[in-house]
């Protein structure tokens, strides 16, 4: 005997519908009917009980004469929530679909999937669901030297970013890839390298503001007042704190280069 299986088609998930005013947030998608039509927009049942204004200016993102010319009575339409006034059942509504991100949600240090939408030899531009695509710089691809993006990303690839700035009136957003890379061991250690041999040059200029004995005779000749001789105990400090970073600083170098 030959069993039969039947196939199931599986659609997409219908938005969400609320059941009443007080279910309604921000940026929700509701599916509705048209119930009314008016010179400054439509009236949609979204199933709360009141009903929602659509206004002539979010009918699309097109510039719309009348309403009638793209919506008629008992038409089903896909909105999203835009206002809400709870106390004055009030509920404003929108046919274009919002940003994901908006200018007041982004924030440095933020983290975002955005796809690659573009390359240019200085950068590739990343899509995040803001009004304008991020700009992750090339040097911000990747820990090591990348000649072009391409060496790193694709159009079309998905990439987790890290935003670095913004700016609302230049209408820019700055992103990092690499930020969200662990750094490579080497270079870990020439950062610290680095940072030791700055402190060590610090050090430095702090022993050569001690005056020399001709400093000294012309400082005497001119009236000037002499700095406070430093005890041999505090010389004595200073010295074993130079060799100490002296020391540290060559068994970094020896274990970078030997690796």
């Amino acid at each position: 005997m030959t069993e039969v299986i039947s196939e199931t088609t599986v659609e997409e998930a219908a938005p969400t519908q609320p059941k009443t005013i007080n279910d309604l947030e921000p940026k929700m998608k509701l599916s509705g009917a048209v119930v009314r039509l008016e010179l400054y927009g439509a009236f949609i049942d979204v199933g709360v009980g009141v009903n929602a204004l659509v206004h002539i200016s979010q009918l699309g993102k097109e510039h719309v004469n009348r309403v009638a010319d793209v919506l008629s009575v008992g038409d089903e339409v896909t909105v999203w929530v835009d206002k809400v006034d709870v106390q004055r059942e009030q509920i404003m509504v929108t046919m274009i679909e919002p940003l994901a991100v908006d200018w007041k949600d982004l924030k440095v240090g933020q983290t975002y999937t955005g796809v690659v939408s573009r390359l240019e030899t200085y950068g590739a531009f990343i899509s995040i669901g803001a009004e304008r695509e991020g700009l992750v710089h090339i040097s911000e691809l990747s820990h090591d030297y990348v000649k072009h993006p391409s060496e790193v990303v694709n159009v079309g690839s998905e990439v987790e970013t890290q935003v670095l700035g913004f700016s609302k009136r230049k209408r820019r957003i700055d992103l990092s890839i690499k930020a969200l890379l662990e750094k490579p061991e080497a270079q870990q250690q020439q950062t610290q390298y680095n940072r030791q041999a700055e402190a060590f040059v610090e050090f430095e200029e702090e022993d050569d503001d001690m005056p020399t004995a001709m400093e000294i005779a012309l400082r005497q000749a001119m009236g000037d007042s002499m700095p406070k001789k430093q005890s041999k105990r505090d010389r004595r400090r200073k010295r074993n704190r130079r060799d100490r970073m002296r020391h540290q600083q060559d068994d970094i170098m020896d274990r970078t280069l030997h690796r």
